[in-house]
């Protein structure tokens, strides 16, 4: 993504100037470099972004600095698909207003104490919500919408497609004609150009999404397997990858909650994500999974929105993804903080490798195929890992219950054991039996596929390098996705 100096050109008041400052923003994204001057001059936005282009910055420092702090009621209103996107929000909005004085925001949501939320909604200036629990405080008439200045929708075609169409519509219809609105979505179905037409004035279109759809430093990746052996071969990617923090991704509740099940009974430090689960729980997960103490962690699309952390270093698509856009926001979760990223896919049909070859199209991007790690694979790298672990033991030095051991094993009453016999013994104890190297067997992919696949991206790539532009439609992954 090409970065351009922006933040010391534009009139920002000096609170917060500082705080932008302070955050470490010297240069701006595409996104922010494009809308932030829109919005400043009070213009209405259509920004059509994906995952992890910094556009919470692009709207919300000018929501903090359109905001009177002496005012202790509502001026700038964020809608939210999800819990954890509106908290996301909501804390890099208090980072933007940390020395603007007065500034006051408050985060609304299903699950949680609506007594808390009313108590903090009095002196709130700034509001961000979920469009259910906003439409509980409309009615209740804790949450007035008289003096409201701007309002975004974020991910508004997540919000569409989760059935909050009326509410979106309810609530713009009670904020005042003569507001700022911006709207942000990573798709534009036909529902996100009705609410725009209806709702903003003479929209500044911004549109980051053209021939980037993925980072470069994101190496994608997919993996051939029989249906039946998907959650083996999960297992063996995690263990042979051995990343500290990874994205799975499922496409239902169901999956998510038995994927994790299954992980946890490996040893694996797994945990689920997904809408049915409450509001503490969700929580508790998301603390575990940023603090390192959840290793793993399966989510669906929409439970995964708001996620942002920066040291995931694999995301893999258990499920091939229901849209090509959700794609590009899953694996946008990898590759951050200037680290290389790693996408893995299984596919398990000859219908789901025409769907990945569409999505290279559409992309312009080559998914690489790999083949799953072997028995061998596996065992060598067990013990590399069990040597890496062992030899530092030397320089710490060993206890007297190591060397009573070993003497124990050589003594008599062992038929006076070796050294290497000892060894053998205790290598085996630390390792575990061969056993555990026994892989799924996977049928090798059919003739020719690669090479399909090689000259189907090359097509795809000349097409976009010719016309600057990304290949392809911006199409559904297709049937065999949703049924995946």
């Amino acid at each position: 993504m090409s970065q351009i100096s922006l933040f010391d050109s534009l009139s920002l008041s000096p609170q917060l100037s500082r705080a932008v400052s302070e955050i470490g923003y010297t240069q701006a994204t595409d996104i922010q470099a494009q809308a932030i001057p829109y919005l400043l001059e009070g213009r209405d936005v259509i920004g059509r972004s994906s995952t992890g282009t910094g556009k919470t910055a692009a709207f919300g420092i000018p929501a903090v600095e359109c905001v009177d702090g002496g005012m202790k009621r509502p001026q700038v209103l964020v809608l939210s698909p999800t819990r954890e996107l509106a908290m996301q929000i909501a804390l890099e909005m208090q980072k933007f207003a940390k020395y603007k004085e007065g500034i006051c925001v408050a985060t609304v949501y299903g699950g949680a104490s609506m007594t808390d939320q009313i108590r903090i909604l009095k002196r709130a200036n700034i509001v961000i919500g979920t469009p259910g629990r906003l439409m509980d405080h409309l009615r209740r008439k804790t949450l007035k919408l008289n003096d409201i200045k701007m309002v975004v929708l974020d991910e508004a075609d997540e919000m569409l497609s989760m059935g909050f169409v009326e509410d979106i519509q309810t609530i713009l219809m009670q904020a005042p004609s003569e507001r700022q609105t911006v709207l942000f979505s990573a798709t534009m179905p036909p529902a996100i150009l009705s609410i725009a037409r209806q709702f903003l004035s003479d929209p500044q279109m911004v549109d980051v999404m053209e021939g980037q759809e993925v980072q470069a430093d994101i190496e994608q990746t997919y993996y051939y397997v029989p249906r039946a052996k998907k959650q083996e071969a999960l297992s063996l990617l995690l263990q042979q990858g051995g990343a500290r923090r990874a994205l799975v991704f499922c496409n239902t509740k169901s999956m998510v909650d038995e994927l994790a099940a299954t992980l946890r009974r490996q040893g694996i430090r797994a945990a689920g994500l997904h809408g049915d689960m409450t509001q503490t729980l969700r929580t508790q997960v998301m603390k575990g999974f940023r603090s390192g103490s959840t290793q793993i962690l399966v989510a669906t699309d929409v439970a995964a929105r708001g996620i942002d952390v920066s040291e995931i270093e694999v995301v893999i698509n258990f499920d091939l993804p229901q849209s090509f856009e959700y794609y590009v926001h899953r694996i946008g979760r990898t590759g951050r903080a200037g680290k290389r990223g790693l996408s893995q896919t299984l596919i398990t049909d000859s219908g789901q490798a025409a769907t990945l070859r569409r999505l290279m199209r559409f992309t312009g991007s080559e998914i690489a195929e790999r083949r799953l790690p072997t028995g061998k694979d596996m065992m060598k790298h067990a013990v590399a890992k069990a040597a890496d672990e062992t030899l530092p033991l030397l320089e710490q030095g060993t206890g007297k219950a190591a060397r009573m051991l070993v003497n124990r094993l050589k003594g008599d009453e062992y038929s006076g054991l070796d050294a290497e016999q000892v060894a053998l013994i205790l290598a085996e104890k630390l390792i575990g039996g061969d056993s555990q190297f026994q892989t799924l067997a996977v049928p090798e992919t059919r003739g020719g596929s690669r090479q399909n696949f090689r000259n189907d991206y090359s097509g795809a790539a000349r097409r976009a390098k010719r016309t600057g532009r990304r290949s392809g439609p911006v199409t559904s992954a297709g049937r065999s996705a949703k049924h995946s």
